[in-house]
This record gives structure tokens, C-alpha cells and sequence, in this order.
């Protein structure tokens, strides 16, 4: 039986640090993303054109989401085990 409890908590420890991980990483993507209006759209200016992502641009986009996603699961799984 205590071997059960040691995988468990072995289990959670490896989520824990998992999820520290991939925040660390998801902040950095979300701060490295350029934006053209910066903090004007926080003002109420700026935003009115449509800009499509190219390049390194697009995979940061696709990384984010995917970052985010990961998080999302690993919290999930955290509530499990």
C-alpha cells in the first residue's frame, strides 16, 4: 500500500514541476510577441486594422496556444492526482 501512496506523490511532484515549467515558458511567449499598438489599445486608441501573422511571428502565436493548452491539461490532471 505504500507503494501506491509513493507513485502518487512522486506523480504530483513531476505535475507540479511540469506546470512551473510550462508557465515559465508561456509568460515568456506571451512577453516576446510583438504587438503594433502596444499600450494604446488599453487606452481605447488604436486597433482598427487587421494585421496577419507571418513567419516567426505565426509559430510564436501557434507555440502560445499550445504552451496554453498544455498548462490547461497539466492542471487538469494535477486535480486528479
Amino acid at each position: 500500500m505504500r507503494l501506491v501512496i509513493s507513485v502518487a506523490d512522486e506523480m504530483n511532484t513531476y505535475l507540479l514541476y511540469a506546470q512551473i515549467a510550462i508557465s515559465i515558458i508561456l509568460i515568456i511567449l506571451i512577453a516576446v510577441q510583438q504587438r503594433g499598438t502596444a499600450l494604446g489599445s488599453a487606452f481605447g486608441g488604436g486597433g482598427e486594422f487587421y494585421s496577419v501573422r507571418r513567419g516567426i511571428q505565426k509559430k510564436l502565436f501557434y507555440a502560445t496556444i499550445v504552451a496554453a493548452a498544455l498548462f490547461i491539461i497539466l492542471g487538469i490532471l494535477a486535480l486528479y492526482f
